[in-house]
C-alpha cells in the first residue's frame, strides 16, 4: 500500500492533483512536504492534529516535513472558512503565539534523525520584502479574475454584510509566495491543507510553474464534523487545545471518551496510528463497552501529553466509576465534578459525617444521614463509610476537598474553609 493509498483509506485525504506524478515523486525517500500553521492562538487545537498527523505520517515513511509557522500570514487572517474577518494581531502577539505553538508542533515531528524535519517562520522571507517588490514580483502573475474565481474569496464576496478585505484578498498571494520560497530553498514539490485551502495550495503550484517552470503537488485532507453535525473540537462551544493550561489532560482525554459510536472508527484512523486491522478489531467490541472509544483517548492524550498525563486522565475518570479518590489536586478535582454540588465545610476540628451529608443537601437531617450511612450507601472518598464515621484534615483527596457519595452516582464535593 503506498503512502496516498494508506491516507484514503484512513479518511485523511480529500484531493491531490496529478496523483499519479505525486505516487512517482513519493516513490523516492525525501520529499519535503510543507503545512502551515497560522498563529492565531497561542496553542493548537484539537482540529490542528489532522495536519500535524499528516506531517508525521509523511515523516514515518521517509519524507521530510516542514512546519511553516505563519509569522507573516498570521497578521493578515487567512479568509478561507472564514464568514467575517479576523481581528488583526500585532506583531508581539503573533511573536508570542508562534513560540508557543513551536514546541507544541514538536511532539508530532522529529527534527533530527535521517529525515529531520525543518521548522520556518514566513515572516523571515516576508518581512524585508517592499511592498512594490511584491506586487512586481508575485502579484503580476496572478490576474484578478483568477483570484475571484477561488471559492474562499467568492463566498465571502457574495456576503455582502462582510465582504472581504483587501488584506485578506492578498492572503492567497501571501501563501503561494511562501511555496515558491520552500520550492527555491528546500526544494519542496508538495504542500498540504485542509480542503478550504485548496484554492491557495493550487495558488501556489500555479505560481511555481509560471516563474521557475516546475511541476508542483497540493494535498488537502477533509474538514471534520461529528455525525451530529458538530464542528469538530469542540466541546459544550469552547474548543479542545492542546495547551494543557487551557484544556487540561483530564477534559482532554474526556473529549475523545466522549466520541460518538459513528465517529470512533473514523477518529482512530485519521489521529492513531495504529493498524487498520487492529482498529477493525476494537469497533467490533460490543458498543455497550466503548472499547474503542477508550483505545481513542488513550492514544491521544499519550501523543499530545505524554504517559504521565494519560495516566493521571485515566486516574481521574476512574473516580467517577468508584475508583479511590487520592493522590488528586484540588484543580482536578474540580475539573472532575464541575457538575456537581459543592459545600464549605470547617475542619478546624473533626466534622461528623452525618452534619457533613446534611450540609451538603445529601440528606434532609441527621438521622436520615445515619440510616443511608447503616445501609452502606455513603461513601467518602469513593471508600464505604462506617456508621461513628467523621471527617479530619487527614481525610482529604487533596488539598483542601473531600468527595461524599450516595448510592451509585450522587457526589457532593466538600471544601475546606481556610
Amino acid at each position: 500500500m503506498t503512502l496516498l493509498e494508506e491516507l484514503e483509506q484512513r479518511g485523511a485525504l480529500d484531493d491531490v492533483t496529478n496523483r499519479a506524478a505525486l505516487e512517482r515523486l513519493l516513490a523516492t525517500p525525501g520529499q519535503p512536504i510543507y503545512i502551515g500553521f497560522d498563529p492565531t492562538a497561542d496553542s493548537l487545537h484539537a482540529g490542528s492534529l489532522v495536519p500535524a498527523l499528516m506531517l508525521s505520517r509523511f515523516q514515518r515513511a521517509g519524507h521530510r516535513p516542514i512546519v511553516l509557522v505563519g509569522g507573516s500570514t498570521g497578521m493578515i487572517g487567512d479568509p478561507s472558512g472564514r464568514a467575517s474577518e479576523r481581528p488583526l494581531m500585532t506583531p508581539d502577539m503573533v511573536r508570542a503565539n508562534v513560540e508557543a505553538i513551536r514546541a507544541q508542533l514538536a511532539r508530532f515531528v522529529t527534527f533530527d534523525g535521517s529525515n529531520p524535519a525543518i521548522l520556518v517562520n514566513n515572516y523571515d522571507w516576508t518581512g524585508p520584502v517592499s511592498y512594490l517588490d511584491f506586487l512586481r514580483d508575485v502579484g503580476k502573475h496572478f490576474t484578478v479574475n483568477y483570484m475571484l474565481a477561488k471559492e474562499s474569496v467568492r463566498r465571502r464576496l457574495e456576503d455582502r454584510e462582510h465582504g472581504i478585505s483587501y488584506a485578506e484578498f492578498s492572503y492567497m498571494l501571501l501563501q503561494a509566495y511562501d511555496f515558491l520560497v520552500l520550492h527555491d530553498q528546500h526544494g519542496c514539490k508538495i504542500q498540504g491543507g485542509g480542503s478550504d485551502q485548496w484554492g491557495n495550495i493550487t495558488a501556489g503550484i500555479e505560481l511555481i510553474r509560471r516563474i521557475r517552470g516546475q511541476e508542483a503537488f497540493g494535498i488537502t485532507f477533509p474538514l471534520l464534523t461529528t455525525a451530529s453535525g458538530e464542528k469538530f473540537g469542540k466541546s459544550a462551544g469552547n474548543a479542545i487545545w492542546l495547551d494543557p493550561a487551557k484544556t487540561s489532560p483530564y477534559r482532554f482525554y474526556q473529549y475523545w471518551i466522549n466520541t460518538d459510536d459513528r465517529d470512533v472508527a473514523r477518529f482512530l484512523k485519521l489521529f492513531t496510528f495504529l493498524s487498520l486491522e487492529e482498529i477493525a478489531e476494537l469497533c467490533a467490541a460490543p458498543a455497550e463497552q466503548r472499547v474503542p472509544q477508550k483505545r481513542l483517548a488513550a492514544e491521544v492524550t499519550r501523543l499530545v501529553h505524554g504517559d504521565e498525563a494519560l495516566a493521571q486522565a485515566r486516574k481521574a475518570s476512574d473516580v467517577l466509576f468508584g475508583g479511590e479518590v487520592s493522590g488528586l489536586t484540588d484543580h482536578q478535582l474540580s475539573e472532575i465534578f464541575a457538575d456537581v454540588p459543592s459545600f464549605s465545610v470547617d475542619l478546624s476540628s473533626p466534622l461528623k459525617l452525618t452534619d457533613a451529608m446534611v450540609r451538603a443537601g445529601a440528606a434532609k437531617s441527621k438521622g436520615e444521614a445515619a440510616r443511608l450511612i447503616a445501609g452502606g450507601g455513603v461513601y467518602l472518598n469513593n471508600r464505604r463509610a462506617q456508621t461513628d464515621a467523621q471527617i479530619r484534615r487527614e481525610d482529604l483527596a487533596s488539598e483542601s476537598m473531600f468527595v461524599l457519595r450516595v448510592g451509585k452516582k450522587n457526589y457532593y464535593l466538600g471544601r475546606v474553609n481556610t
